[in-house]
């Protein structure tokens, strides 16, 4: 939210809002209206009873389907989801929905060479179409769409979160394992943990970038 500078009355789009909590915080904290989207039905039940009584609409709707113009545009994790073929078309539709003078948070996992498929594993068993995209390939589908403010690198933070998850998942396993067998235990353990070693040998990484439609006059400033 720092990042954006948001202010009050804002509007704001949240693309792949999840389960509304960004959306919720924003609104609370800041003062802004929000339109969060998903296309996951769960998620947007959930995400309008949670943001229920706030300046937040929850949407079940693609972001190439989209009207409207927004001051600001955030999209965390989701752009995992992507795919690789349709990144500028991810970038040309921020840029149809952006205002003069606007900003737009990317937050993404990247790997570090460009890739056209998903790891085997990880594409039968947790993300099923999903794609780390790397710099080059955001770059790419941003060039003469959106102009780079910042980019910031902190994936050997997400080395950290991601063994707080384990450990949450282990310590609480004797709950879980009355809906879950023991075979799911062994794939999200191997999941949860060989992610935080490609994390912290660097093979992974954790972006922030913010884009700009034309340029912010006198450069952006961003706070860490």
């Amino acid at each position: 939210c720092r990042k954006l500078d948001l202010q009050p009355g804002m509007h704001v789009l949240d693309i792949g809002c999840g389960w509304g909590g960004t959306a919720k915080f924003a609104a609370e904290r800041y003062q802004v209206e929000v339109v969060g989207i998903t296309v996951s039905e769960e998620q947007a039940r959930f995400g309008k009873e949670l943001c229920q009584g706030l300046p937040v609409e929850i949407r079940l709707q693609d972001y190439r389907a989209l009207e409207g113009a927004f001051d600001r545009i955030l999209s965390l994790g989701m752009f995992e989801h992507v795919g690789y073929k349709n990144y500028v078309t991810f970038m040309r539709s921020v840029n149809s929905y952006l205002k003069d003078g606007g900003l737009f948070l990317l937050h993404t996992i990247g790997g570090y060479r460009s890739v056209t498929r998903n790891d085997p594993w990880i594409e039968r068993y947790i993300f099923p179409n999903s794609m780390l995209p790397s710099a080059r390939q955001i770059c790419a589908a941003a060039e003469g769409l959106l102009i780079l403010e910042d980019w910031h690198s902190f994936g050997a933070d997400y080395d950290k979160t991601l063994m707080h998850w384990f450990r949450n998942f282990h310590n609480n396993w004797d709950t879980l394992k009355e809906e879950y067998d023991e075979r799911f235990y062994r794939m999200w353990k191997y999941y949860l943990l060989s992610l935080a070693g490609s994390f912290r040998a660097r093979i992974n990484q954790l972006w922030q970038i913010v884009l700009s439609p034309e340029g912010i006059p006198g450069g952006y400033r961003a706070p860490r």
